[in-house]
């Protein structure tokens, strides 16, 4: 059985790897990114204006700020709300980087909050426990695509005076107890990278229904200027005025065009991640081994990744994930806890046995291809290698 895997010799399930994630290109939205590029505006026209449009239609928020990148959009919220050195902001720690990292560009402090063992999203109990005087705010991180428990971090905000902020790069179409993620928090940080449920190539967006948040965002993706180029052009004003210190994180009408185009397609995306994740449920269920995430009650899942544990205690994950990827599956890890990284722990003196449940879960985690253009071969072909790993890594022993 062993000597059938490919990582010992044996022919793999598929000739070419199967990433985990990839963006759904059509000729419709060729034909929209050509149409700017025949227009007099390539960037900080028409194009931005309408996505931010449609994406606070979307996700039932008065406003929506068009920014370069995910990233972009937690730095915006920070600079928002005036985060400042001094200051501390409460994240979990299985997150990517950046949502992190936002808080250090504003010379603030992220605590590393642990997560709930079963769902992996931030626990509200240990969010709790980290705040302090100096706490300013609350980064929810809605990992996988399931929006965290919005209801219970709400309380802590509200008891504690702090900001609630939501990092929903994994998240867009999901909802908590009906309300979609975009519209829950005070502002909400999107993500339009091309693994995303929609992309731009390289984008972000913040949505809140504050209408003075927004404009500091506006102000901040354009340097601090008051006005942009187009909003000069159609006033026939040349003056403009920089009233505090922001960043370039303009993003251009070609990514909006596309992004644009995209977001008509997102309820037939989230449909198939759906679809995929069902299947998968179904067919990981009952195998020893593995188990899935628990996905908590109240929530309509995005499925921007699925989650595995490895919970054999005679597995290797990465052991695991290799011989995924030697049958041709492109498995991969989310993440790595923050914390553990070498310039937190440099900067912020953090370390092993801070965040026990996420460092746990971190070393046992795997998460499997959901896009939406995978075919059902495609889905066979994952439930197939995973099957054919666990069973040539048992009878290894």
């Amino acid at each position: 059985m062993l000597e059938s895997l490919a990582l010992y010799g044996g022919t793999p399930i598929r000739s070419t790897t199967l990433p985990y994630g990839r963006q759904w290109i059509t000729e419709e939205d060729i034909a929209a990114v050509v149409e700017v590029l025949r227009s007099d505006w390539l960037t900080t026209g028409p194009q931005v204006a309408a996505l931010e449009a449609s994406f606070a239609s979307m996700v039932g928020a008065q406003h929506a700020v068009a920014v370069s990148s995910g990233t972009a959009a937690l730095h915006t919220m920070m600079a928002a709300l005036g985060i400042t050195s001094g200051d501390e902001v409460i994240v979990p720690t299985l997150t990517f980087a950046a949502s992190a990292n936002c808080v250090a560009y504003q010379g603030a402090t992220p605590l590393f909050a642990d997560i709930d063992p079963a769902t992996l999203l931030l626990s509200p109990p240990e969010v709790e426990r980290l705040i302090s005087p100096r706490t300013r705010a609350i980064l929810a991180v809605d990992y996988a695509g399931a929006p965290c428990d919005y209801s219970a971090l709400q309380t802590l905000a509200e008891r504690y005076g702090l900001h609630l902020l939501a990092d929903g790069c994994h998240a867009l179409g999901a909802k908590r107890d009906g309300h979609p993620v975009g519209s829950i928090a005070e502002m909400t940080a999107f993500s339009l990278h091309p693994v995303k449920h929609i992309t731009a190539g390289e984008g972000g967006m913040v949505t809140t229904q504050d209408p003075i948040l927004a404009q500091h965002i506006r102000l901040f993706r354009n340097h601090g200027i008051t006005t942009d180029h187009r909003e000069r052009e159609q006033r026939k004003e040349w003056q403009y005025e920089m009233v505090e210190l922001g960043f370039n994180y303009r993003i251009t009408d070609m990514q909006c065009a596309l992004a644009l185009s995209q977001l008509r397609r997102l309820p037939d995306f989230l449909k198939r991640r759906s679809a995929i994740a069902q299947r998968y449920q179904k067919a990981f269920s009952t195998i020893s081994g593995i188990s899935p995430l628990q996905v908590p009650e109240g929530v309509d899942h995005a499925y921007h990744l699925y989650v595995v544990r490895v919970d054999s205690p005679t597995i290797d994950r990465n052991l695991f994930l290799r011989a995924l990827r030697a049958e041709g599956i492109g498995a991969n890890v989310h993440y790595w806890p923050v914390h553990l990284h070498p310039f937190y722990q440099k900067r912020y003196k953090t370390g092993p046995g801070q965040c026990p449940v996420a460092e746990a879960a971190a070393c046992c985690i795997v998460s499997l291809p959901i896009f939406p253009r995978m075919t059902d071969r495609d889905v066979d072909d994952v439930i197939t290698a995973v099957n054919k790993v666990l069973l040539g890594l048992h009878a290894r022993l």
